[in-house]
C-alpha cells in the first residue's frame, strides 16, 4: 500500500430510523420518475460516506449508519447559519424534476428548509420548510425549472437548518434530484497536444516533450521564441502507445538548444504548446515556495499575512470557544469497532504546534515523521552534495516567522513539527491507567472526534479532540526524526538537539520492548487510520538515523542484521512512502558520512534501484519514473513520482553520473504539465495549474471568499481506484493519468498533504541546486 485511503465516514450521532412515513407534497402534483431517469445528485444514498455533501463549520456530518447524521447547535438565528449541502448540480430551464429526500429528527417540530437555487443570486426553484418526524420521513416535490443552471453557474442543493434554541440531530437519507438529461461525461480540458513543463527547461540540461497525435510516422518539429522566431528545429521520435494514457505519442528532444529567456513555445503537428522560459534560476521560486506551504499548514500558531500573504488566520486548536484545542487533549474513547483501548478519562496532554496533515485538520506521527525526515534530508543534502548550494537554505531564505536568528530558516520549520513529535510521545515515568504499558511510545494520531465538513477554519473547529493510542510505527517515525533531527541542530541548538536524541532513543528502545503494537485499521473516524502491519522498515531506518547520529554499536548491530540493510526489493517503481520507509535510512546511510561495514554495498544498492528507474522512465511516453506492475496508480501517485525522483536524484549525488541528474528533470517536468491532462500539478506554477486541492482551510471552490492553496501546493494526482464519489462520477473508466479531476470534493485525486510537499520541496532544492546555464 503506498498511501492511506480516507474513507469520509464516521460513526452517527444519533441515528433516528423508526420506521418510514411518507409526506408528499409539490409544487404541483408530485411525480414518480422511471429508474432510467437521470439523477442529478451525486451520492444521495451516502453509501460512500459524505463526499461531495458539505456543511457550515459549526457542525460536522457523519454517515457511518448508510444516513447522514449531523449535531445542529441550538442558539443560532437563522435558518442559514447552519447548512448542510450539494454544490455543482445541473438544473436545465425547461426540464421537468423531482427532488425528494428522508429525513428525521430527534426532537419533533425541527424547521428543515429545503432549497435548490442559484448560488449566486439566491433564486430558488425549490423552497420549502418541512419538519420531519423522529422516524424517516419522505418529501417530494415536483417542479418545472424556470432557470438554467447547467453550464457556469450550476444548481446548490441545500438543507437550512438553523433558527433553533436547542441542539437537535437531524438525518437525511435518500436525496435525490431525478430529471433533465442524464450528464454530460466529463471532458478534462487538456490544452495543445504538446505537452511541455509549463514552467520551462535549464538551458544546459535535459529538454523534452511530448506530442499527442494519431500518426505514427515522425513529424517536424519547431522551437519558437518569445518573438515568434524559429531558434531550433527537427524530427519526433515515435513513441507508441502510452498505456498509463491510452495515447499513440511521439517524443520530441531539444536538448541541444542552449539559449535562454522566457515566452518559448513548441509546434509539431499544427499545435502549439503552452510558453515556458528557459533559464538557469528557474526553480530558485518553487524552493521557496514549497516550503512555505508547511508555514501555513502550522498548527497552534497565527498565519501572518505579512509572511504568506492572503493567507492570514487565527491559531488553530488552541482552546479558544468554540474550538475545544489542542492544549488539554485527552484518549479516544474506548470502542469495541476500533480495538476497546482508552486511557484513564483525567489524563490530559498539550499537543499543540506541528503541522496539520492534509486537508483535514489532523496531526499524524506516522506521515509527520517521513514530512519532516525529508525536511531535514533536504537540508542535510543541500550540506554535503557536490552540487548544494550551501547558502541557499540558510537563515533568511524562506517565509518563516523564526528567520533572522541564525537558524537555517529550513530547520526551523522542521523544527515546529518536531517540537509536536516530541510532545506524542508517552511520558518514562506515566502512571495513567492505559499507557503504563506505553510508556517511551508515541500516540498515533490526534484528530477531531468526528469529521469536520468543508470548509473548516481550525480555529473556529468546534469539534472534541482525541489521541489515539501508541503504536509501534508512530514510536520508530518518532525515532528515526528526532534522531536526524539531533545531528542536524547540534551546530545551532545543542539543548534542543539533547532532548531529541533523548526522546530517539528512549522511543526506539520502547518500540523493541513492543515490536508488533500495531494501528488499527478500523480507526478511521475524524482522522485516517494510517494502518501498518509491517514495521520492519520503519525499525531498519530508525536504527539507521540513530547509528549515523551517535556511532553507537548497537545501532550499528541493529542495521547490520535487519533482512533490510541490502535487500534491492526495498525499492519500487512504484516508490516509496509513509508506510514504506527504508528507502530513508538506506539512502541517508549512504550519503551520511559514517563508517557502516559494507556500506559500499549499501551505496551500490541505490544506484541500482536508480538504474531501474532510468529504464522505467525511457519507456514511458510522458518521462516518469513511475511504472506500478498492476497498472493502477496509486492515491497520491504524484508523490509516488517525486520519491523517485529523490532516489535518481541521491544515485546523482553518489555518483556524479549525469544519466541520474537528467532522469530527475525529465521526470519533473510530469509534475510541472508534461503530462496526459496537460496540467502542472503545482498551485502557481505553469500556465494550468491545480488549485481546488481538496483541503478545509483553503476552500476557495467552495467559499470565494477563502483563498486558493498558496503557490508550491502539490496535488495528490491521479489515483485508478477513484476511492471517492467526484472521481467514481467523473472518471469511471479512466485512463491511469486520466484518473484526476481539480475539484475540492475529489479528496482521493486532489488532496493536499504534508508527506506530498516534503518530496516536492526535496526535489525542487535538488533540481534548483543544478543552475545548468
Amino acid at each position: 500500500m503506498t498511501a492511506r485511503p480516507r474513507a469520509r465516514t464516521g460513526l452517527a450521532l444519533i441515528a433516528a430510523s423508526t420506521g418510514i412515513a411518507l409526506a408528499t407534497a409539490g409544487l404541483g402534483v408530485a411525480s414518480s420518475f422511471a429508474d432510467d431517469t437521470p439523477e442529478q445528485i451525486v451520492n444521495g444514498s451516502f453509501a460512500d460516506g459524505t463526499a461531495p455533501w458539505w456543511t457550515t463549520g459549526n457542525i460536522s456530518a457523519s454517515a457511518a449508519t448508510g444516513q447522514l447524521c449531523a449535531l445542529i447547535p441550538g442558539g443560532t438565528t437563522n435558518p442559514w447559519d447552519v447548512i448542510i449541502g450539494q454544490n455543482d448540480v445541473p438544473v436545465i430551464a425547461g426540464n421537468s424534476y423531482t427532488f425528494s429526500f428522508n429525513a428525521s429528527s430527534d426532537v419533533a417540530g425541527q424547521a428543515v428548509r429545503a432549497i435548490v437555487q442559484n448560488p449566486d443570486t439566491y433564486a430558488t426553484e425549490v423552497d420549502k420548510t418541512v419538519s420531519p418526524g423522529t422516524g424517516l420521513t419522505t418529501f417530494s416535490y415536483s417542479f418545472t425549472a424556470q432557470q438554467d443552471l447547467s453550464t457556469s453557474t450550476k444548481a446548490q442543493v441545500a438543507f437550512q437548518v438553523g433558527g433553533g434554541t436547542s441542539p437537535w440531530t437531524l438525518c437525511l437519507d435518500d436525496i435525490s434530484l431525478k430529471g433533465g438529461e442524464a450528464p454530460k461525461p466529463y471532458a478534462p480540458n487538456t490544452g495543445p497536444r504538446v505537452r511541455v513543463n509549463q514552467v520551462g527547461y535549464l538551458p544546459l540540461g535535459v529538454k523534452r516533450a511530448t506530442l499527442v497525435t494519431d500518426s505514427t510516422t515522425a513529424m517536424p518539429w519547431q522551437l519558437l521564441n518569445a518573438s515568434g522566431t524559429v531558434v531550433a528545429k527537427g524530427t519526433t521520435i515515435p513513441k507508441g502507445t502510452d498505456a498509463s494514457a491510452g495515447q499513440n505519442v511521439q517524443l520530441i528532444d531539444f536538448s541541444a538548444y542552449r539559449g535562454s529567456g522566457g515566452g518559448f513555445a513548441l509546434q509539431a503537428d499544427g499545435e502549439t504548446s503552452y510558453a515556458f522560459s528557459i533559464k538557469k534560476d528557474l526553480y530558485s521560486q518553487l524552493r521557496v515556495d514549497s516550503k512555505t506551504f508547511f508555514y501555513t499548514q502550522r498548527s497552534g500558531i497565527a498565519i501572518l499575512d505579512s509572511i504568506a500573504p492572503g493567507y492570514a488566520r487565527a491559531a488553530g486548536h488552541i482552546g479558544v470557544s468554540p474550538n475545544q484545542g489542542d492544549t488539554t487533549v485527552g484518549c479516544a474513547a474506548a470502542s469495541a469497532a476500533v480495538d476497546n483501548w482508552s486511557c484513564d478519562a483525567a489524563f490530559r496532554t498539550d499537543v499543540t504546534g506541528g503541522w496539520y496533515d492534509a486537508g483535514d485538520q489532523g496531526k499524524y506521527v506516522v506521515n509527520g515523521g517521513i514530512a519532516v525526515s525529508q525536511l531535514l534530508g533536504e537540508y542535510e543534502r543541500n550540506q554535503l552534495a557536490r552540487t548544494g548550494q550551501r547558502k541557499a537554505l540558510a537563515d533568511g531564505t524562506l517565509r518563516v516567522p523564526e528567520t533572522g536568528n541564525k537558524v537555517p530558516d529550513i530547520l526551523d520549520e522542521a523544527r515546529w513539527e518536531l517540537s509536536f513529535l516530541l510532545k506524542m510521545q508517552v511520558p518514562a515515568n506515566t502512571t495513567v491507567t492505559g499507557l503504563t504499558d506505553y510508556a517511551g511510545m508515541a500516540f498515533q494520531k490526534v484528530h477531531d472526534a468526528q469529521w469536520t465538513g468543508l470548509p473548516q477554519d481550525p480555529a473556529s473547529d468546534p469539534q472534541l479532540r482525541e489521541l489515539h493510542r501508541p503504536s509501534t510505527a508512530a514510536t520508530l517515525n518518532l525515532a528515526a526524526a528526532a534522531a536526524q533531527g539531533a545531528r542536524l541542530f547540534r551546530p545551532y541548538d545543542k539543548a534542543f538537539a539533547r532532548t531529541l536524541l533523548t526522546a530517539a532513543t528512549t522511543a526506539y528502545a520502547a518500540a523493541k520492548a513492543h515490536p508488533a503494537v500495531y494501528a488499527p485499521g478500523a480507526d478511521g473516524t475524524g482522522g485516517g487510520a494510517y494502518d501498518d502491519t509491517n514495521v520492519t522498515d520503519e525499525f531498519y531506518w530508525a536504527a539507521a538515523e540513530l547509528y549515523l547520529t551517535t556511532g553507537a554499536k548497537t545501532y550499528q548491530s541493529d542495521v547490520l542484521a535487519s533482512p533490510l540493510n541490502t535487500s534491492a526489493d526495498i525499492f519500487s517503481t512504484d516508490g516509496f512512502s509513509w508506510q514504506s520507509v527504508a528507502p530513508l535510512g538506506r539512502m541517508d546511510l549512504a550519503t551520511v558520512p559514517n563508517h557502516l561495514p559494507g556500506r559500499d554495498k549499501v551505496r551500490a544498492s541505490v544506484l541500482k534501484a536508480a538504474d531501474t528507474l532510468l529504464a522505467a522512465e525511457a519507456t514511458q511516453g510522458y518521462g516518469q519514473p513511475y511504472v506500478p506492475a498492476s497498472g493502477h496508480w496509486a492515491w497520491g501517485s504524484n508523490s509516488q513520482i517525486l520519491n523517485n525522483l529523490v532516489v535518481l536524484g541521491t544515485a546523482y549525488d553518489i555518483s556524479g553520473r549525469t544519466a541520474y541528474k537528467n532522469g530527475v528533470l525529465d521526470g519533473f517536468d510530469y509534475i510541472l504539465g508534461r503530462n496526459a491532462l496537460n496540467i502542472s500539478y503545482v498551485t502557481g506554477f505553469g500556465t494550468y495549474y491545480s488549485q481546488n486541492q481538496h483541503t478545509r482551510i483553503y476552500a476557495n471552490e467552495l467559499r470565494p471568499t477563502l483563498p486558493h492553496p498558496p503557490a508550491g501546493s502539490l496535488a495528490g494526482g491521479p489515483d485508478s481506484d477513484l476511492q471517492d464519489p467526484t472521481a467514481a462520477s467523473l472518471l469511471k473508466g479512466c485512463a491511469a493519468q486520466f484518473c484526476y479531476v481539480d475539484d475540492i470534493q475529489s479528496y482521493s485525486t486532489n488532496e493536499v498533504a504534508i508527506n506530498w510537499n516534503s518530496a516536492l520541496s526535496w526535489v525542487s532544492s535538488f533540481v534548483a541546486d543544478q543552475r545548468l546555464g
